[in-house]
């Protein structure tokens, strides 16, 4: 899949592109049918909501499970980001985000290169996030939320919100937000809320300002996020933990278009168990270790 020279302008302009329906029922129900089983897994990359046995987010489950490792490689969510950097691109981050019905908490208002920059040291914005619905995402179940145009501004200052939820993030104003709401628009697209079936794929600005809300509805709302980054913007510091922001700069291989319904082999380097070295964190950039070793 490729993106035309409209989209390139709606994207430079709006900060993200929305595909309905892009993948088939049946690539997503094979996808579906392997998140109960993560989801189970009494691990670190769990994090759970506060009070709470339900997974908020369940991370790099591309190194683990055949299904997700096949997702990361799929021509339809890599190529179109490599036409925007004109680059070749490794995975930063991999997550399958679960807003479970009735106990799925709010995602604040952020911007994710906010966090990359923090905590990753990441150069520049080089990096695209890829949402993916494994659930149909309505009105009721905590769609995302975007405030069209707010990546223009670039980097805003953020504070680091460690108690609303069970997932710190550097989180954005409510002050700034209504501003910038209000610059796009207001009540009249200042405020956007892609909707649509299962298999819908959204592509967005690492800049782009948005939230959701918490479900109350009885309807799960379970989405995976690529976060694709140009190889050469890769992050200098390893302050998260691997499985959180990954260390791996490899540049990713396309598999064919049919990866999800075809089982092409893929590498699993966590499937018998993470490894030690991805909870070893450091404060230090990356070039200051290299030195000291």
């Amino acid at each position: 899949m490729r993106l035309t020279p409209q989209q390139l302008e709606r994207f430079d302009r709006e900060g993200y592109l929305f595909f309905p329906g892009l993948f088939s029922a049946d690539e997503i129900r094979v996808l579906n049918e392997a998140v109960p089983e993560l989801y189970a897994r009494r691990e670190a990359y769990n994090v759970r909501e506060k009070g709470s046995e339900a997974v908020r987010t369940n991370f790099a489950a591309h190194l683990y499970c055949e299904p997700f490792a096949r997702l990361a490689r799929h021509p339809r969510m890599v190529r179109p980001v490599m036409d925007l950097f004109g680059e070749a691109l490794y995975m930063h981050q991999f997550k399958i985000n679960g807003k479970m019905a009735f106990e799925g908490d709010v995602w604040q208002w952020h911007q994710d290169y906010g966090t990359w920059l923090n905590d990753d040291m990441m150069p520049t914005e080089r990096a695209m996030n890829v949402a993916i619905f494994l659930d149909d995402v309505n009105e009721f179940n905590g769609p995302l939320m975007f405030i069209p145009g707010s990546h223009q501004r670039g980097v805003i200052d953020a504070s680091h919100d460690l108690s609303t939820t069970s997932y710190p993030l550097w989180v954005v104003d409510p002050g700034l937000v209504s501003k910038l709401v209000e610059r796009a628009g207001g009540k009249d697209g200042g405020i956007v809320a892609p909707k649509g079936p299962a298999g819908s794929m959204i592509l967005f600005h690492s800049c782009l300002v948005h939230a959701s809300t918490s479900n109350l509805s009885p309807w799960n709302r379970v989405s995976v996020y690529l976060s694709l980054c140009a190889v050469s913007n890769h992050i200098r510091r390893f302050k998260r933990p691997e499985y959180i922001a990954h260390r791996d700069f490899t540049p990713i291989e396309c598999l064919p278009d049919d990866c999800l319904l075809k089982p092409y082999p893929v590498d699993l380097p966590w499937k018998a168990g993470m490894p030690a070295s991805a909870l070893v964190t450091s404060p230090e950039p990356i070039d200051a270790i290299q030195q000291a070793a």
